[in-house]
C-alpha cells in the first residue's frame, strides 16, 4: 500500500470514530515524513478524540512548531491542555487563538460528545 492509500485508510478509520486504530495507522506516516501538516493534524486529532491527551499534547506542538500561525492548533492545544487539568498552560494558547482571530467555534470537531467517549 503506498503512503497515501495509508493516508486515506487511516481517514475512513478516523470519520468512523475509531479514533486509536486511525492514530495507530497514521504513526508510521508522520514518522516518515514529519513536515507533513496534514498528517501532523489528523494524527494530532486522533489522539486527542481517543483521550491520548499527552501523545496529543505533543502532536498539536510539532503542528504549532511546522505552522505558528494556524490559530486552529493554538485552540485544539489549549483544549488538549484543558482535558490535562491544566488550565493556566492553556491559557497562552487561548490567547494567541484569539489573536488570531480563531474562537472556540472555529473548531467544532474538537468537541467531545458523550459518543465520542463510548
Amino acid at each position: 500500500m503506498t503512503t497515501y492509500e495509508e493516508f486515506q485508510r487511516a481517514t475512513l478509520f478516523f470519520d468512523a470514530r475509531d479514533y486509536a486504530t486511525a492514530a495507530r495507522l497514521l504513526e508510521p506516516i508522520a514518522a516518515a515524513d514529519p513536515s507533513n501538516r496534514a498528517t501532523a493534524e489528523l494524527l494530532a486529532r486522533a489522539y486527542f478524540h481517543s483521550a491520548q491527551l499527552s501523545r496529543a499534547e505533543a502532536a498539536f506542538r510539532r503542528l504549532l512548531d511546522l505552522d505558528p500561525c494556524n490559530g486552529w492548533a493554538h485552540e485544539a492545544l489549549a483544549r488538549t491542555l484543558e482535558r490535562r487539568n491544566r488550565p493556566a498552560d492553556a491559557v497562552r494558547y487561548r490567547r494567541t487563538a484569539e489573536a488570531l482571530g480563531t474562537t472556540a467555534a472555529d473548531a467544532p470537531e474538537m468537541r467531545v460528545t458523550a459518543a465520542d467517549l463510548a
